[in-house]
């Protein structure tokens, strides 16, 4: 474990003095050396990145009408207590230049090491910083106090990270993520709102009361066609009918594979998981269309194994496929929530009933304990006092199910919903006014909405030309019911 940091000043102002339900506190960033601010406009720019206290290079990749690094940058683990202990979070910057507008991107998850371009980022054709969240490796404290793993921690972390590198990107902010990016955004607007400009958040989930989750059995009574929801269905009853086949094939593919079970206790426990994910991960990923390619009940168990795998994926409740994801299923254990469904038309089949939950899913040794109030805490505040949010959302997502919703205390603020879109729904998938709308907005918001925009006279378009590469969503697995 690092110590504090030498160059943390004196009198710096301790961050986090408020907590859930206290309102949230600007405070003065432990950043406050005078190596980033003193270093010219003129230098180039990495040189201006690595004057930045706490930061360190770890390489830099050719993108072109970009520069692209990878870079570190030195956090407290708490930030209540920023003398004490502190971790190396890793980060990326797609510059532009200085002096067009900045999107800090997050995912919730670790972050990509290869170049790519959010949304926001294309319409404003500015810059990008995408953080890697705390505690998913390597950004992870060692040894790992998983207590200091939660929102309001995350938070900082993007309150602090942003404060360092305003001095060198001085133009316009927005937030963005997807998923648990978007999430991750929304609570950053939350506890510090004045850092950003304006919010973008995608397919964020929105799970108020924990014990609630009826609106998720309502989606997927509704979701498509019967048709489509019936075939679902069998197929998800058959895999359970066929388990010990099915289980035959899993267990064969392990032992090849090398993979073991011990996070969820048995290879059958993890084929469970895997079944009960079915019907959610085929709407989260899958479009309408894929209907077609459900196959019938009685295919061979061979066609239903590789219909299983290739919707759910057997790797993903291994001890390999889980382990990266035990910061996300602690936090949805211990603040986020985790929907649950009834599954009445499983009745009989279910060897472990109520055991498809966070807890299943992280390592015995690590405690988790729920805490009340918290995504209360964020609903009351986004409905209440939200300014320049943009959210949204794909029809056919069962994530929006519970989305976020806006009151009379919202200002400047919208939720959108994408026709027939998934887990992966963009602005660019709106009706066309609506993506005109948030189109204008994010522009307006980044500041630089061009004249014809502002007054009507033109309808809002991506200031930058869209790239193949560059602009390819990073849409994660989350936890489902």
């Amino acid at each position: 474990m690092r110590r504090a940091l030498r160059w943390l000043p004196v009198l710096a102002v301790l961050i986090g003095m408020a907590g859930i339900g206290g309102g949230p506190v600007q405070a003065a960033s432990t950043t406050t050396g005078t190596a980033g601010a003193n270093t010219s406009a003129t230098a180039d720019i990495k040189d201006r990145l690595l004057a930045i206290p706490g930061m360190s290079f770890l390489e830099e990749k050719p993108v072109d009408g970009y520069r692209y690094f990878v870079l570190e940058y030195e956090q407290p683990v708490d930030h209540r207590n920023p003398y004490k202990d502190t971790f190396k979070q890793r980060l990326t910057v797609l510059h532009k230049g200085t002096d067009r507008p900045t999107v800090f991107h997050t995912s919730g998850y670790n972050v990509s090491t290869n170049p790519s371009r959010s949304e926001p980022t294309r319409i404003v054709d500015g810059n990008q910083v995408s953080m890697e969240y705390r505690f998913f490796t390597p950004s992870r404290p060692d040894p790992a106090d998983w207590s200091k793993l939660d929102i309001w921690q995350a938070a900082s972390d993007q309150h602090r990270l942003f404060t360092a590198l305003k001095r060198v990107y001085g133009e316009n902010w927005l937030a963005t993520g997807g998923s648990k990016g978007g999430m991750t955004a929304t609570y950053y607007r939350r506890f510090y709102p004045h850092d950003m400009d304006g919010t973008v958040a995608y397919v964020a989930p929105n799970d108020v009361v924990n014990d609630e989750d009826s609106a998720y059995d309502r989606f997927f009574e509704t979701v498509s066609t019967k048709e489509c929801r019936d075939a679902l269905i069998a197929i998800q009853r058959e895999a359970l009918v066929r388990r010990e086949e099915m289980t035959d094939r899993y267990a064969k593919w392990a032992a090849e594979n090398g993979a073991t079970f011990e996070t969820t206790g048995s290879l059958d426990k993890a084929y469970e998981s895997v079944v009960l994910d079915l019907v959610w991960a085929f709407w989260q990923y899958s479009s309408e269309a894929d209907c077609a390619d459900v196959p019938k009940a009685d295919a061979a168990t061979d066609a239903l194994y590789e219909f299983v795998d290739a919707v759910s994926g057997f790797s993903f409740y291994t001890d390999q496929g889980l382990a990266p994801y035990t910061p996300y299923y602690y936090q949805a254990g211990t603040e986020l929530g985790a929907p649950t469904l009834e599954y009445a038309h499983l009745d009989g089949l279910l060897r472990y009933p109520g055991y498809f939950t966070p807890r299943a899913y992280v390592p015995r040794g690590i405690p988790m304990k729920w805490k009340n109030g918290v995504m209360r805490d964020v609903d009351r505040w986004v409905q209440h006092h939200s300014e320049r949010m943009l959210f949204v959302y794909g029809q056919n997502d069962p994530w929006g199910a519970e989305p976020f919703r806006l009151g009379k205390g919202a200002r400047d603020s919208y939720v959108f919903t994408a026709p027939g879109a998934n887990h992966g729904a963009g602005i660019a998938g709106l009706t066309e006014d609506q993506k005109a709308k948030a189109t204008a907005e994010v522009l307006e918001w980044a500041g630089v909405a061009p004249a014809a925009v502002r007054e009507g006279e033109a309808q809002a378009e991506p200031l930058a030309k869209a790239d193949r590469e560059l602009d390819k969503r990073d849409v994660r697995r989350e936890l489902r019911p």
